[in-house]
């Protein structure tokens, strides 16, 4: 069998298991988070922290909630990371420099888990295990959560209440991300991940349960990573290292793992709103532009003209062996796609255009599926943008799931799509400005500017992510970096609950026989077409600067 109709057989295997499972896994993840009692354990996480799980909040009180909750966790990070010399499992590791300390703290609250060091000279055990790890399950809950507070904003009529964020944090950590986690870290311990704690991994250890029902964090920490929460690695290699991601079958696994929960999430949107249509079409929005992303990265790495690819069959520097280069490609794509960051391959040494391709996967806004819970409110902020334009097509007020999309909700829509874009050039403006900056660039020229915008494309959208070339382990791109992740993240959640909490308020309106049914193949086509329309608008400068000079000189 050769590399291509293995490559082809390898991506199909995905599309079949993934779809075989959007409906039980996602009704498995309604349930979680709809139920109404509570768990005993989730019953003494209520108390411990004074909640009333019964009790709901209006958008203001959730925003502040998550803010609250996520600035505390950011500074207890940070002074984690000062101190790791005075801990205990320190392994003798000086404290955490603040630019880098900074950096980390954010990066794994945000849910980006973009990393400026190499974890296994830098951060000690207990640090990672009860540190970075318990992020790895937190952002990622924090962010289904405002993915169900803004489905919860269309389901709903006349009410301010979009739920309550304390119950859904606890019930996402618990009801889906550690039963995955733990099964996920079985299956990578039979596949031949190692099993114990002086190897370590990615973040290090599932967070104490999953350890002692492992038996060790190494596999516990490596499914973590997949579950699209984490894009760091213990090891500079990440995912291509043999520890982490020993065969093409974990290798599969693992790009399971980083797809599994944000393909399912449209399941629980149209349960929410009543209609299972709605949701299938959102999860074909995301699967049409995930698998042209696959297709097209495969292509311009398996058929690049050049000696050396035609020679080897494909562009396979900076490729591990053991997967070849369309195991690579998938894995590059899929990990692009979503808010995971983690790799199997040097994306630096990628071809130019397939480069470009992995720009592309994030500044789409990572809605292909995405991150855990962002790709589902990112995909329904492009929906809105889409009936927006459609209603203006027509000359009609645009309706999405009957709620009106006026001029409230569509400056929140308007203002999330232009938080991450604005980041992303700004930040490179700037860097590019710097002569201290431009310093970092491994490569001068078009590759060069691509590695700058790589790295900031990467921070602004919470991917994490690197392009493998740029030196960013400094003051600038610590701090800079830094900053983008953490605007990247929090601007466009609270624009989110404020475009939930006007959806909430509306009567909905009854359909009538010029209402857009957002559920057929021409919405979905029209979706699509949007989003590829805008990230070309925004973007094709800086990437006609870049990437694709350096493809077509």
């Amino acid at each position: 069998m050769g590399p291509a109709t293995a490559g082809v057989l390898f991506i199909l295997s995905l599309v079949a298991v993934l779809a075989l499972l959007y409906r039980p896994f996602g009704d498995h993840m309604y349930r979680a988070i709809n139920g109404k009692g509570h768990l005993r354990a989730e019953k003494v996480l209520y108390r411990a922290v004074g909640v009333n799980p019964d009790g709901e909040q209006s958008w203001g009180v959730y925003a502040r909630s998550v803010l609250a909750f996520s600035a505390v966790s950011i500074l207890f990070l940070y002074l984690f990371q000062r101190v790791q010399n005075h801990l205990w499992l320190s392994l003798g590791f000086d404290p955490v420099k603040p630019d880098q300390a900074w950096n980390t703290a954010v990066s794994f609250v945000t849910n980006t888990n973009w990393q400026s060091y190499s974890g296994e000279t830098t951060m000690g055990h207990l640090v990672q295990m009860a540190g970075l790890a318990v992020q790895n399950f937190l952002s990622a809950a924090v962010g289904v959560s405002v993915a169900i507070a803004l489905v919860r904003g269309f389901s709903r009529a006349k009410t301010d209440q979009l739920g309550n964020f304390w119950v859904d944090l606890v019930r996402v950590s618990i009801r889906i991300l550690l039963p995955v986690a733990v099964l996920g870290g079985l299956v990578l311990i039979a596949g031949g991940v190692v099993q114990n704690l002086s190897a370590g991994t990615d973040v290090t250890t599932l967070a104490g349960a999953s350890q002692r029902i492992t038996g060790g964090p190494v596999a516990s920490q490596e499914v973590i990573k997949e579950l699209g929460t984490n894009g760091g690695g213990f090891y500079n290699a990440n995912s291509a290292h043999p520890f982490e991601n020993p065969t093409g079958w974990t290798n599969w696994f693992e790009i399971f793992l980083i797809l599994l929960i944000p393909f399912c999430l449209p399941r629980v949107f149209g349960r929410m709103v009543g209609d299972k249509r709605q949701g299938l079409a959102i999860a074909g929005i995301m699967a049409i532009l995930a698998v042209g992303s696959v297709i097209a990265l495969n292509v311009l790495q398996m058929r690049h003209p050049g000696t050396a690819p035609s020679a080897a069959g494909g562009a396979t520097e900076g490729v591990e062996t053991r997967f070849g280069v369309p195991q690579s490609a998938t894995f590059a794509a899929a990990t692009t796609l979503t808010s995971t960051g983690a790799v199997n391959s040097f994306h630096d040494s990628y071809t130019a255009l397939g480069g470009m391709v992995t720009m592309l996967n994030m500044m789409l806004g990572e809605v292909a599926p995405g991150g855990t819970g962002s790709g589902l409110y990112g995909m329904l902020i492009l929906a809105i943008i889409t009936v927006f334009v459609a209603g203006l097509m027509v000359g009609r007020t645009p309706e999405y799931l009957g709620k009106k999309i006026g001029a409230r909700e569509i400056k929140f829509a308007s203002l999330y799509l232009l938080t991450t874009p604005a980041l992303v050039l700004v930040g490179n403006g700037i860097a590019m400005g710097s002569a201290k900056a431009r310093e970092s660039m491994a490569n001068p020229g078009a590759h060069g500017l691509s590695e700058v915008l790589y790295a900031f494309t990467s921070a602004s959208n919470n991917n994490g992510s690197a392009f493998a070339g740029l030196s960013a382990n400094t003051t600038f791109y610590n701090t800079a970096l830094g900053f983008c992740m953490l605007l990247g993240r929090f601007l466009p959640i609270i624009f989110v609950l404020g475009l939930a909490g006007s959806l909430a308020r509306q009567q909905p309106v009854p359909a009538s026989t010029g209402t857009l049914k957002t559920y057929q193949p021409l919405f979905i086509g029209m979706v699509v077409a949007v989003t590829v329309v805008v990230v070309l608008l925004t973007y094709l400068p800086a990437v006609a600067l870049g990437p694709l000079a350096e493809g077509i000189r």
